[in-house]
């Protein structure tokens, strides 16, 4: 493989508009290893490698457990995750493929239980970002394994 492009140095702009969705969610009260579990599983079902490689690792860094990484696909049949993190991987998986069933009610309220109003919008804008960037990435053919995790307070 050979990347197409960078994008980050082509095209500064459009990366500090992209960073600055990344700035937002240090802002937000939703926990930052619940972050990264967004940021994997819609990474997983964009398969964007490059987002998987750098964010498992942003995980791990983070100390979250490695069980929990490898069974992300497979969360509803695995044990290892909160109701919270159950609804919001539930949410990040109908936002990333919004286009086959949107956002239901009962997801909706199934979110609420967990979340208030504006913890909602600020998932909703994690898993967008998120998105930005593995489309951004595949777009631009990244090659994964190289990045290395700079850890960063909340």
């Amino acid at each position: 493989m050979k990347q197409r492009i960078n994008y980050m140095k082509t095209n500064r702009e459009v990366v500090k508009l992209m960073m600055g969705l990344e700035e937002y969610k240090k802002t937000t009260e939703i926990d930052s290893t619940l972050i990264e579990l967004i940021k994997i599983r819609a990474s997983q079902i964009n398969g964007c490698a490059y987002c998987l490689d750098m964010h498992t690792k942003d995980a791990r860094a983070m100390g979250e457990t490695e069980q929990r990484i490898y069974c992300l696909s497979a969360w509803r049949e695995s044990p290892f995750y909160s109701d919270s993190e159950r609804a919001a991987l539930e949410l990040t998986e109908a936002v990333t493929a919004i286009s086959a069933n949107g956002v239901p009610d009962d997801l909706y309220e199934k979110v609420r239980l967990h979340f208030d109003e504006k913890q909602y919008i600020d998932l909703v804008t994690i898993i967008i970002t998120i998105n930005g960037w593995n489309r951004l990435a595949i777009s631009a053919q990244n090659i994964p394994g190289h990045y290395k995790p700079v850890m960063e307070k909340k």
